[in-house]
Formats: C-alpha cells, sequence, structure tokens
C-alpha cells in the first residue's frame, strides 16, 4: 500500500513515534557522548595515577639519580640531533661528546668523559704521611747467615689521636719602683715608702672565656658536625673514648655561642662584600626541623618546619641563610641591596626579586631602606631536565624523550667550553648553542599548544619551558652564567646529610649559628681549605683581631693572611697573636 493510502491518523502516529525515536537517539546519544568523556577523564587520570606511582616506585626502590640510556637517545634522534648540529655548526669534539653523557643534569649509562680506571696497586711511598719501618728477621737462622740486603712492602696503619692537656704558666713579675717615684715618697713625709707591685701576665682575649678546652676543639666539633654530618652524641661517645667525657649540652651551647660570633663578624663582612661586589648569586632552599620550646603547661608538641637557603656568590663565597619561613620579604632581605643576576628555580618566593625597584618599594611594607637594586633572573636547566625525565621515565613519552636528547646535546657543547675564557664562551654560545635553543623553544611550544588542556606530567614539563624561556636563555648574556644551579643543589646536600643524623635544631638562634658555621666550612671548602684546620686558626686569630679587619679572615683570603702571620704564635693553642698591617699598608712598604 501506497504512502498515500495510509490513514491520517496513521501517519500523524507514525511520525509522532519517528520524532519521539529520534529524540530518544539523540538523548542516547549525549549520553553516550558524557559517558565516552567521564571514560576518557577516568583514563586519563588512572594514566596520571599510573605515571606518578611509577616515579615514586623509582625515588623509593631505585636509584634516585637521573639516569637514562643515552646511547638509545641518540638511535632514536639522530635524524633530528644531526640536522640541529648541522645548522648550529657544531664542533665535532663536542658532538661526539654528547654520545656518551647525559649532561650536567645527572649521569648517562656510560659517563664517557675520559676518567682512567686505576689498574694495579697504589704507591704508597707516595702518601704524605709519617712513616715507621719495622725490620723483620728470621729467628731460624744462626750467626752464620749474613744480611746482604732487605725486601720491602708498604701498608698503611691506623693510629687513634687523643686528648692532650694543655698547661698555661701566667709569669708573674715583681715591678720594683722607679726612682722618681721613690723621690716623690721622700718629699712627702707622711706618706709610706712605694712598695714593688706584683704583676701577672694577662690572658688573651678568647671566643669563649673560662673553657676547658681550647680552639683546636672547637675547631674539632664544629667541623665533625658541619662538615661530615656527625651528631653531638655520638661526639661525646667518641670523646669518652678517648679519656675525656664532654656532655652534647656544653657542646651545643659552645657552636650556639661560635656561629654567633662568625656571624656577626667574619660572615657578616663576607655577605657585605658580596652584596656589593657579586656578579651572579646562585641560590636555593631546603627545609630543616626546629625543636619547639618547652612548656611545662603544654603537652609535647611536633617540630616546626625552618628553612636554609643557600647562596653562592661566583667563586668567592657561600652562604647558608637561616629562615623561619620561606616567603619573599625573607628572601628579599637576604638580596637587599643586591644588583646583578640571580640564578634559582621556578619558585614563585624568588619572583620578588624580580620586579622593577618602584613596585618592591611600593609593596613592600614601611622598608627601612628601600631596595632599589635591579636583578636578572637566571634559570635551570637542569630543573627542566628533571620534569622531562620524569615523563620520559614513568610513560616512556617520544616527546619527552626527544626533550632530554635535545637538552643532553646542549649541555655536552657547552660543557667542552667550561675552561675557556668568559668572552670567547660567550661568543661560542651564540655560534654553536644559540640554534640548538632556538629550535627546542619552538618545537616545546608547538608540542605545548596540542597538550595545553590536557593535565599530567607531560604539559607540566612543556608548560614549565614555555613560561621560563627568559629565564632559561638569559646564559647568553655573559660566559659566567651557568645553565644549571647545580652547584646550590650540591651544596645544600650538606644540611640534607647533616639532618639525617641531628634530626633538628633548638632553637632559631641555633639555627641560624648553625648556618654561620656551614658557611665557613662550605666557603673554606670552595677554596680548597681543610675546614677543621681553618676554623681552629679562626678562633685563635678572631678574638684579636681589629673590628675593620675582619673580611681578611674570609676563606677567600685566609691563605694570604696567614703567610702574614706568625705561624710560631698562631701554632700555639694559647698566647698572644701579632696582628700584621692591613694588605694595602704591607704591599705599599
Amino acid at each position: 500500500m501506497s504512502d498515500s493510502a495510509i490513514p491520517l491518523d496513521d501517519a500523524s502516529t507514525v511520525r509522532g513515534r519517528v520524532v519521539e525515536l529520534e529524540a530518544q537517539l539523540a538523548t542516547e546519544r549525549e549520553l553516550r557522548a558524557q559517558l565516552e568523556r567521564k571514560h576518557d577523564l577516568l583514563l586519563g587520570a588512572y594514566q596520571a595515577l599510573e605515571q606518578q606511582l611509577e616515579l615514586i616506585r623509582r625515588r623509593l626502590f631505585v636509584a634516585k639519580a637521573e639516569r637514562i640510556d643515552t646511547t638509545q637517545l641518540e638511535l632514536e634522534f639522530a635524524a633530528t640531533l644531526a640536522a640541529l648540529d648541522a645548522l648550529a655548526g657544531a664542533p665535532t669534539s663536542a658532538s661526539t661528546d654528547a654520545n656518551t653523557s647525559a649532561g650536567a643534569g645527572g649521569s648517562g649509562s656510560g659517563d664517557g668523559r675520559g676518567k682512567r680506571t686505576p689498574t694495579g696497586r697504589r704507591d704508597l711511598r707516595d702518601e704524605d704521611v709519617p712513616e715507621e719501618r719495622i725490620a723483620l728477621t728470621d729467628p731460624s737462622l744462626g750467626a752464620t747467615a749474613e744480611p746482604i740486603g732487605t725486601e720491602e712492602a708498604s701498608r698503611m696503619m691506623w693510629r687513634r689521636a687523643g686528648w692532650v692537656r694543655v698547661v698555661t704558666e701566667r709569669i708573674k713579675y715583681r715591678e720594683e719602683p722607679t726612682s722618681e717615684a721613690v723621690s716623690d715618697s721622700d718629699a712627702t713625709e707622711a706618706s709610706e715608702p712605694p712598695m714593688a707591685r706584683i704583676i701577672t701576665a694577662p690572658l688573651p682575649p678568647e671566643m669563649i672565656d673560662r673553657s676547658i678546652v681550647t680552639a683546636s676543639v672547637w675547631a674539632h666539633i664544629a667541623s665533625s658536625k658541619f662538615a661530615f654530618g656527625m651528631p653531638l652524641y655520638r661526639l661525646e661517645e667518641i670523646f669518652a673514648r678517648a679519656g675525656f667525657r664532654i656532655d652534647r649540652g656544653t657542646m651545643s651551647r659552645w657552636l650556639e655561642q661560635l656561629g654567633g660570633t662568625v656571624g656577626a663578624t667574619v660572615v657578616e663582612a663576607m655577605r657585605q662584600e658580596a652584596l656589593r661586589t657579586a656578579f651572579c648569586i646562585a641560590t636555593d632552599a631546603t627545609g630543616i626541623l626546629i625543636q619547639p620550646i618547652p612548656d611545662r603547661d603544654q603537652p609535647r608538641r611536633a617540630c616546626r618546619r625552618g628553612h636554609f637557603f643557600v647562596q653562592i656568590a661566583d667563586a668567592d663565597h657561600i652562604f647558608f641563610e637561616y629562615t623561619a619561613r620561606e616567603t619573599s620579604a625573607a628572601v628579599g632581605k637576604m638580596f637587599h641591596g643586591f644588583s646583578g643576576y640571580v640564578q634559582a628555580d621556578a619558585k614563585s618566593v624568588y619572583d620578588f626579586l624580580f620586579r622593577p625597584p618602584e613596585e618592591r618599594v611600593r609593596d613592600h611594607a614601611d622598608p627601612p631602606e628601600p631596595d632599589r637594586a635591579v636583578r636578572h633572573e637566571v634559570g635551570c636547566w637542569s630543573h627542566l631536565r628533571t620534569k622531562a625525565w620524569e615523563v620520559a621515565i614513568t610513560s616512556k613519552n617520544p616527546i619527552a624523550r626527544e626533550m632530554l636528547a635535545r637538552i643532553m646535546r646542549m649541555f655536552a657543547l657547552d660543557r667542552g667550553w667550561k675552561k675557556l675564557p668568559h668572552p670567547e664562551i660567550k661568543s661560542l654560545r651564540e655560534l654553536h648553542l644559540r640554534p640548538h635553543v632556538d629550535a627546542f623553544f619552538a618545537f616545546v611550544e608547538a608540542e605545548y599548544e596540542r597538550v595545553k588542556d590536557q593535565r599530567g606530567l607531560l604539559r607540566s614539563a612543556l608548560g614549565y619551558a614555555v613560561r621560563q624561556r627568559g629565564a632559561l636563555t638569559r646564559f647568553f648574556d655573559d660566559g659566567r652564567l651557568k645553565l644549571t644551579n647545580n652547584q646550590s643543589e650540591r651544596e645544600l646536600r650538606r644540611v640534607a646529610t647533616g639532618r639525617k643524623a641531628w634530626l633538628f635544631c633548638g632553637s632559631d638562634d641555633h639555627a641560624q649559628a648553625a648556618g654561620n658555621l656551614l658557611t665557613l666550612v662550605a666557603s673554606a671548602r670552595l677554596h680548597g681549605l681543610d675546614p677543621e684546620q681553618y676554623l681552629r686558626d679562626l678562633f685563635r686569630a678572631l678574638p684579636q683581631w681589629p673590628r675593620d679587619r675582619y673580611i681578611e679572615l674570609a676563606p677567600k683570603y685566609w691563605t694570604a693572611t696567614r703567610a702574614r702571620l706568625d705561624a710560631a704564635q698562631l701554632e700555639i693553642e694559647i698566647g698572644w697573636i701579632t696582628i700584621p698591617p692591613p694588605p694595602e699598608q704591607a704591599s705599599a712598604s
């Protein structure tokens, strides 16, 4: 039957049914689309959690170093890297070096940096240590055997050092009255004749008055704790085993007093010089636990969290600054008055440093002295590399792996120039490294546009690169600037290693004193000084040193200063030291 033969009532019913079915189909399609979107969201969340779980598992149970098979990366992106090298005109030696290293941000599967594995036994005759000789005879041979020579072999022995009691003998003098005093006495009949005076030689000033130990013990305690992470309770046991016990509470008070004294003198002079003359200050921060103040009316409370900031001023000084809170105000106070480059990660607390001076002065609540310094941010490529590495090891994402390969090549190129003069480094970077960097950011910006609406580690890594482009390319300004802030990370390991052993600081004052001693230990190592020997000499000289010349005692200048001192006077544990003239006067004379 044709459509025209269908009754009107039936036709309207069919059309209504069709409309109803079409509406139902549209509803089902919309529901299906919603379910697919939810499925995609849940799948993305599941994959993100899976990546985070893999990342946590690697951090807990696998080596923490950012290791990756660089040879495989070279194979995967050989064509891309070859094209970049051709574009940049990269030197052959630097290009080939990239095949064997993961760069400054981490170590590759094969180090390939020219390190030669030692072979054979060490020649102990080259060691600069005291020598003892032991002659071994053969008791079984009679008097008929005649010695004709020896056969020598060297081994190392250990002799435990111990306590030494230092006895100071203060000479007493009898001073007879002078002839003038006798004549004055004769002129006055009522007065008695003058008597001889007894004078005792005065004690020289010391870092801690009336202490039962000397500077060498203070230096040993400070270097053991802050150079090697030794907790005081272990030192207490070691001292007792050596024959003389010192309780940890006494040592703690000594360290607080010593740290406070050097902080107000030598460290403050170092800081003022760094803020005035440094070209670039690299900085980073880590947490430290602070013991709460005991209160009998309240139950035991958990430790609160403080922060140690490290500041590396060129190759001159290293500072550890304690702050109770990690805020922009605290950071601004540390860098107050410094103009130059600041290398840091992208934490928001550092943003305050790089704002225009007029904004900082306006927003800072009633500053005692307005900070109108101008600073430039220098980024860290190792932080970017870490983000790309996290994506690469958790999801094997090819974009992240290509980011690693490109960054690896940049590190390899720049590493080959680090011993050259700074102007030459700057020109080589512009010639050979600039094309790599420009191509890298073109690559990440294009990939970021594709994933910017997707949550996950990849978007985080790409977004970090896009947002930090200005800071990450700042190293082109000067050959003295570095691509990474790894030196700050390495210095913070001193705090990270120490807090595993000594767990917390007793108070904010203790933490600040610890930061001052950490400053001197790190700066001493920076300039090739033995921290314990340096601290011992410093504790001997500082109480007698002129107040306006504390900078001469800084590790940077200590080798030159010590050469102008009387070595015999300095070697004595207690005694007066002849202060030499300032360096400019000594050179003029």
